[in-house]
């Protein structure tokens, strides 16, 4: 069973989610008032490396076969 916590799909799905739920922390914070430029910069770099992470991910899961 403790397999199946950290398989590939298992993790493409928490990242999606984590990856989703940043998109809207984002949106939120650079809709405040008084913007936290620096915490809103940390939060893009987090989401693109969960990005990257994602797309590694999904190819190990589902490589490209050569046309």
């Amino acid at each position: 069973m403790s397999a199946n916590l950290h398989s590939p799909d298992r993790q493409l799905i928490e990242l999606r989610i984590e990856h989703a739920d940043l998109d809207a922390m984002v949106d939120r914070l650079a809709h405040e008032a008084p913007v936290d430029e620096l915490l809103l910069q940390r939060l893009k770099k987090r989401r693109l490396r969960l990005r990257d992470r994602i797309a590694q991910l999904e190819l190990l899961l589902d490589p490209r076969e050569p046309a």
